[in-house]
């Protein structure tokens, strides 16, 4: 093997574990807070219909509990509001006790007894999210759980009518899937708040019924969005630190202008402003609370139940999930102020700046500004306090020597993790002579109240992202001389997910003195994910520059908001993070590096196919894997196709030949065009595709080496279990029992699990590799203990013909160099068809561990994505046992066969990106030909 192939394959794989460490590691750490339980969680099963519960042995209906209400509620005499968590992939049903517990200590403090049932469903921690078999019955358990709910309060004088439901991962996906069914009322579910479900597309498609069920989910909620109008869905998505989903997947698939429809990022709800990984975000307790806050907000005082008015749902959703403008929902927006009352505690500011520290003793406070004079001079007016309460405190006066009819302007508050922020444009005050701001501290506590007048042109400036190919070696810098409190910085070309900047803040102050904290924020316009950094005054601050969804188009930029300490100076450098955008690529095109994992391999199998076609004898895997890399072979005809495709003519073929559209990379925008399968695309750039072969052939490189020496090393365990063989056709099998156990095989598979009976096949396969091993081994130590009986200098074609090598090894005896050879080509022959076949067996590795789990209620796995593949895979494992390089070299269909692993090549690459489950299908094509070979 060539030093400069390993060096370059090692140098691969370092790019690809630089990336893997970025993408799992690179986040921020966990910051949230974790939910306790003050007594005991009791979980409660519900009883259902006989009719239910026998067909749906595996699932269960529970109701949480604790203490003193688990006591309660044993006889399920209900007064509560339902709520209804849902488990996701892997899921279990007491996920549910963060929920429940935080809303029984909120209820505590509620009056006229308001609060929640919380139940819970259980899944039997099924993997729905890589096996969609699963995923109908469980929409058709959750339809007969509601139901069941439901008439847990007939005895009630106005019971419930809906549930809200509560779903994590692919739970919030099966909450929306219940409106697919043909008998489902829709009045039965108001509210979904999902939490980390990938809505817009499976995170990986391994069988094609996850894509139908994803496909029937979309078309039901964008061909009908006009009959769910009164359905209101709120997506929230972990951040960076869920490399399981990641948060462009929790964009709802909804037309745009839908009201009731909300997609955000954890990052961005206030109050909460930390990203979680797939699991935290159930317990995480900033956003449990949020999600509880709102439940209980959205209760109505008479009825005890949720409201099911859409615009009350959605002002609730839009208070605790995006402003909270740290005001209650219910307080009015007009108040009486009177001069009169308190004379000597207003003052009129002059000044273009306020600053103002409340004393220790309780007082009241207020400041006025004219309008009149500031105009025509400035176009914004800025204030913020780190005074917390929930109360309103910037008013707008119509007559400012009275003040008797203001006009609360609180509601456009924005809540930051020190502090609150209201800004105001001039432009829309038109009715307004003077801003009054209350700085009133009636019980004492101490605040921070500063406020100024702006001019945003001024104070926003542009830098220029640096190209992502720069490799952090160039910075675009920008020097902001804080004379205000807030600063805008456009970052221009900053707008595709596969950049990541790395923005450092530097502030600098000449005067020390205690100052409100920075607060740093990017915030995207086009999507729910803006992210807030605070800092301390002065300090040097790193902040992360990614996003989760790519720039539509008529869409602003990114903004970086500096919410600066006054008289500062602050300096931003922005530079392209290498780590960072491998991370990236990685975190939305990650499902590619298998697909060309599979091409490295199936072309490292065409040139031993080769190799036996032209000299008759194997070449070293290692050195087959390592030309698999042939971009130039693979991607330059997928090119061509996308340039075609784009002509009516060539598509009008395209379809007349009934073929599937051509798979493009997941789309990263929310304005996404769809697949036919129900999975949204667009066009990537086509350079990535070089990087993303490189990556998976670095993948079948190493992947390789390591299947050779696990060989090695099981070889030597089963070495004292096997008498020494010195035959090539050690562990090959009669014809008969090949027979026998192919019809076996086959039998088993339709009875119980199609995905079992390929891994019986691909092990009897490995055991033939692992006795061509020994044979190896056995060989070359008899033969260094043995006098060799044929030199090469006696017989003389040392530079001979490969023909009349052959010939030689043929008559030679079974103790020689021949028949080591011989031995060793076989080896290397099967040790690639290994690596191949390990490929189908991983990827319908989550319908056999489904199998395995539920294997106590059913023997049989009902839908069986497998079955279909599943026979004839079975067969070419069986045939291609017997396979050696002595009768592929004698077959005549041998130069055919070694034509066809190029074309399936290209054709995985074109059609299996969103389709992983499609390349054990193209390799089944290109080895079916190559078992033909062993018959013919």
């Amino acid at each position: 093997m060539k030093l400069a192939t390993v060096a370059f394959y090692g140098f691969a794989l370092g790019l690809l574990a630089v990336g893997l460490r970025e993408l799992l590691t690179g986040s921020e750490e966990n910051r949230c807070s974790m939910t306790y339980m003050f007594e005991y969680p009791e979980y409660r099963r519900v009883s259902l219909p006989r009719r239910v519960a026998r067909l749906y042995p595996a699932y269960g209906l529970y109701l949480y509990g604790e203490g003193v209400y688990a006591q309660e509620t044993r006889a399920l005499k209900l007064t509560g509001a339902p709520v209804l968590f849902l488990p996701g992939n892997a899921g279990s049903y007491k996920q549910a006790r963060s929920l429940g517990s935080v809303a029984l200590r909120k209820a505590e403090d509620m009056e006229g007894g308001l609060h929640f049932n919380v139940f819970t469903v259980d899944f039997n921690e099924e993997l729905v999210a890589l096996y969609g078999g699963s995923l109908l019955r469980q929409t058709h358990f959750l339809h007969e759980s509601i139901k069941a709910i439901l008439r847990l309060y007939k005895h009630l004088k106005t019971p419930p009518q809906s549930v809200v439901l509560v779903g994590h991962s692919m739970g919030g996906v099966v909450a929306r899937a219940l409106f697919t069914l043909p008998r489902f009322n829709t009045n039965l579910v108001s509210l979904i708040i999902t939490q980390a479900s990938p809505h817009l597309a499976p995170v990986l498609a391994l069988d094609p019924y996850l894509l139908d069920f994803y496909s029937a989910v979309r078309q039901k909620w964008v061909n009908q969005a006009k009959k769910l109008r009164n359905v209101t869905v709120l997506s929230v998505g972990g951040g960076y630190r869920d490399y399981q989903v990641r948060s462009g997947l929790t964009s709802l698939p909804c037309p745009p202008g839908d009201p009731n429809k909300l997609s955000l990022v954890a990052t961005a709800v206030p109050r909460t402003w930390v990203s979680t990984d797939h699991l935290s975000i159930v317990w995480c307790k900033e956003l449990v609370l949020a999600t509880v806050r709102a439940l209980f907000d959205l209760i109505h005082p008479e009825t005890r139940q949720f409201s099911v008015n859409p615009e009350k749902k959605m002002a609730v959703l839009s208070h605790h999930f995006i402003r909270h403008p740290v005001r209650m929902l219910e307080e009015t927006q007009e108040t009486s102020v009177s001069i009169s009352d308190f004379p000597e505690s207003w003052s009129e500011v002059n000044t273009l700046r306020l600053a103002y520290s409340t004393p220790k003793e309780g007082q009241v406070k207020y400041f006025l500004f004219a309008l009149s004079s500031r105009r025509k001079a400035y176009s914004h007016f800025y204030c913020r306090s780190n005074n917390l309460e929930m109360s309103s405190w910037v008013y707008g006066c119509v007559n400012a020597s009275s003040c008797v009819h203001t006009v609360d302007l609180s509601t456009g508050t924005e809540l930051l993790p020190p502090y609150k922020v209201l800004v105001l444009s001039l432009s829309n005050l038109s009715s307004v002579t003077h801003l009054l701001v209350s700085a009133s501290n009636l019980n004492g506590k101490q605040f921070t109240v500063e406020c100024e007048w702006q001019r945003q042109e001024s104070q926003t400036l542009s830098v220029p992202a640096p190209h992502v190919l720069s490799f952090g070696l160039t910075a675009s810098d920008v020097s902001v001389n804080s004379s205000g409190l807030l600063h805008i910085i456009q970052l221009q070309h900053f707008h595709q997910v596969y950049q990541a900047l790395r923005i450092n803040v530097a502030s600098q102050c000449k005067v020390h003195k205690d100052r409100l904290p920075n607060v740093y924020r990017i915030h995207v316009p086009w999507f729910g994910e803006d992210s807030l950094t605070t800092a301390s005054v002065p300090s040097v601050t790193e902040i992360s520059g990614m996003l989760h969804t790519s720039r539509p188009d008529n869409s602003s930029g990114v903004l970086l908001l500096l919410h600066t300490a006054p008289n500062c100076q602050y300096k931003v450098s922005v530079r392209t993070s290498l780590p960072r955008v491998l991370g990236q690529i990685l975190r939305f095109c990650g499902p590619m590096v298998p697909v060309y994992t599979a091409v490295t391999l199936l072309l490292a199998c065409r040139g031993q196919l080769c190799s036996i076609l032209k000299s008759r004898r194997s070449a070293d895997m290692s050195q087959a894997v390592g030309k698999g890399l042939q971009p130039h072979q693979v991607n330059l005809p997928v090119y061509i196709l996308h340039m075609l495709l784009s002509c009516s003519w060539f598509q009008d073929v395209w379809s007349v030949l009934y073929l599937p559209p051509m798979d493009a990379l997941p789309s990263t925008t929310p304005d996404m065009t769809f697949h036919e399968g129900g999975v949204p695309v667009e066009e990537w750039p086509h350079p990535l595709s070089p990087l993303f072969y490189i990556w998976g052939a670095a993948v079948a490189f190493w992947g390789s080496a390591l299947l050779r020496l696990i060989v090695r090393l099981i070889s030597l365990i089963l070495a004292p279990l096997h008498r020494p063989s010195v035959s090539r056709d050690c562990g090959t099998l009669p014809r008969r029992t090949l027979l026998l156990i192919t019809l076996s095989l086959t039998v088993m598979g339709g009875v119980s699990c199609g995905a079992l009976s390929i891994f019986a096949a691909f092990l009897l396969h490995l055991y033939r590799v692992l006795r061509l091993q020994m044979t190896e081994r056995s060989l070359s130590h008899m033969l260094n203990l043995a006098p060799r009986q044929h030199k090469e200098a006696e017989n003389g074609s040392v530079e001979g013909d490969s023909q009349s090598r052959s010939t030689e090894c043929n008559g030679a005896p079974l103790l020689s160099e021949c028949a080591l050879q011989e031995v060793r080509d076989d080896l290397q022959l099967h040790l690639c068809l290994s690596a191949l076949f390990t490929l189908p067996v991983m990827l319908i590795a989550p319908s056999l561990i489904h199998w395995i789990r539920n294997l106590r209620y059913s023997p049989q796995l009902d839908p069986d994505p497998c079955w279909p593949l599943s026979v004839p895979l079975i067969i070419v494992y069986m045939l291609l046992i017997n396979c050696n390089t002595l009768k592929l070299s004698n077959s005549k269909l041998l130069p055919l066969t070694s034509c066809i692993p190029l074309p399936m090549s290209i054709a995985m690459v074109t059609f299996s990106p969103l389709h992983l489950y499609r390349v054990s299908y193209f390799l089944l094509a290109a080895l079916v030909p190559l078992a033909s070979c062993v018959l013919l």
